[in-house]
């Protein structure tokens, strides 16, 4: 028994060294015109140690606590079906969010702005793996093509955030139709290489393409949305024109772009909500569950799995690019450095972390995971490291998600025999 535990953990200490080492073992720094690598091995050796203590006295440490995960309380499970109580919960929550951004300063308006993109994003991404469980690890290309579509309607027909919206959902909605076909005939690791591999694609073209993309650099001075026709500014870009502040005889402040940026994106973020949870109860989302539980199954009963899966790839990349086109204008520019892969893992992460087709899950986790960074500021260097950690932790622990997706049963009574 000693013997397998004293492998076990000398296996985990050396890929503790090998993971650890690139990222405390190595350092650059600047003298002068050169650039020097030095080395630093003690974090690297303590930490290795750490774990090969922990791994080896695991078996005794875990001894006091087992049973106690079988002892913890579940969570309450969600009513299937809307109640009164329900209802004005989320009517409280509503309010709640509409009120926020009046009573929050610049930075929580900001950050929470970021939440609703990113729920609107793990809302697409949603139907595509948690309903219609199709494995996409390339959907910021969705989320790439729905801004610059924005971006060079601006910057080459001078279009504005509102004529460009349907466009650029539009556009990556063709995007997710045509990246359909491919993936057709693939399931689960090579479904996933393939839309990896979609989305470095967008991002190369991105790069490359400098005549129209304007290349590493991206596209500058992007317009924001307006009011009604009315720009949000301090002065109009037009002579004669009149701001949004002047009619309504307000003294101009910047704060007002940022509820109104705000505002704007608690509406695109509750749309998505609402489409797609009606989408979940039509027929086409009875579909995308009996494609994600049993292909062969599902060609039994009549259904044509080509069209059911363009279906899920087409409306997740729709709300996609409604998100990026959304992104573009809050930034106020783009770059092809803002779509990396990265990007992809941390929608999937608030996917999977809240719930695969649990939409409440897919909120929570997207607030978790955009806030929990902001908070902890101190510790940027390791935000990778504590994300993959938490999600190590998950996995483990709940691996179902936070709010699982309740999915309706029956179940027979059993009457006994007489």
């Amino acid at each position: 028994m000693f013997a397998q535990n004293f492998r076990n953990a000398s296996i985990a200490a050396l890929l503790a060294v090998i993971v650890v080492a690139p990222m405390f073992g190595f350092t650059l720094s600047r003298e002068g015109a050169r650039t020097v690598l030095s080395t630093n091995w003690l974090p690297v050796l303590w930490g290795a140690v750490l774990v090969f203590a922990v791994q080896l006295a695991r078996p005794w440490l875990a001894r006091p606590f087992a049973g106690v995960a079988a002892r913890l309380p579940a969570l309450p499970a969600l009513p299937s079906k809307p109640s009164a109580g329900r209802r004005a919960a989320l009517a409280i929550v509503l309010l709640a969010a509409v009120a926020w951004p009046f009573f929050g300063g610049r930075s929580q308006v900001d950050v929470a702005t970021l939440v609703l993109i990113y729920i609107m994003l793990g809302l697409g991404l949603n139907i595509v793996v948690g309903f219609a469980g199709l494995l996409d690890l390339g959907f910021v290309g969705f989320y790439a093509v729905g801004a610059y579509t924005y971006a060079l309607l601006f910057h080459w027909a001078g279009w504005g955030f509102w004529q460009a919206l349907p466009v650029a959902g539009t556009a990556s909605a063709l995007f997710g139709f045509v990246l359909g076909f491919p993936v057709l005939r693939l399931r689960g690791d090579y479904l996933a290489i393939v839309t990896l591999g979609f989305g470095e694609i967008i991002r190369l073209l991105l790069v490359n393409l400098t005549e129209f993309t304007g290349g590493p650099d991206g596209i500058s001075g992007i317009p924001k949305p307006s009011v009604l026709g009315l720009e949000m500014a301090r002065r109009p870009s037009t002579e004669g024109g009149t701001t949004f502040h002047e009619l309504l005889g307000l003294d101009f402040s910047n704060q007002h772009m940022v509820v109104y940026l705000y505002l704007m994106a608690l509406l695109l973020a509750i749309v998505t909500l609402v489409v797609s949870n009606r989408l979940v109860r039509m027929p086409i989302g009875r579909a995308w569950e009996a494609l994600r539980e049993d292909e062969i199954a599902c060609r039994s009963l009549g259904l044509n799995p080509t069209r059911i899966k363009l279906s899920a790839f087409t409306l997740g990349a729709m709300f996609a690019g409604f998100g990026g086109a959304f992104f573009a204008a809050r930034q106020g520019a783009v770059t092809p450095e803002s779509f990396t892969f990265i990007e992809s893992a941390l929608i999937l992460a608030i996917v999977v972390l809240g719930g695969m087709g649990s939409q409440l899950g897919v909120i929570l986790a997207a607030i978790i995971l955009t806030v929990l960074p902001e908070v902890a500021r101190e510790f940027a260097e390791y935000r990778m490291l504590m994300f993959g950690l938490v999600m190590v932790l998950m996995m483990v622990w709940r691996p179902q998600g936070l709010l699982p997706m309740q999915r309706p049963h029956v179940s027979l009574r059993d009457e006994g025999r007489s």
